[in-house]
């Protein structure tokens, strides 16, 4: 038996507007709305995400995060 959907936390996240624009795309694609989309992806985030790349991303992300805050 499937488990019931429930959103149980709501938090407010800042995102840029390029991964907004990347969370809807996603969402809509899939047929879901943009809370449901972020909860399959993290509770399915060892799947979906390649480990070393993942890490070469963050580091590309982290050197750029001070110029981007500004």
């Amino acid at each position: 038996m499937p488990r019931r959907f429930r959103m149980t936390r709501r938090f407010p996240v800042a995102m840029t507007e390029a991964g907004y624009r990347r969370l809807r795309g996603f969402a809509r694609d899939n047929g879901l709305d943009e809370g449901e989309a972020l909860s399959f992806l993290f509770e399915n985030f060892e799947s979906v995400t390649d480990t070393d790349n993942l890490t070469h991303r963050m580091r590309l992300f982290r050197s750029e995060l001070k110029a981007r805050r500004s």
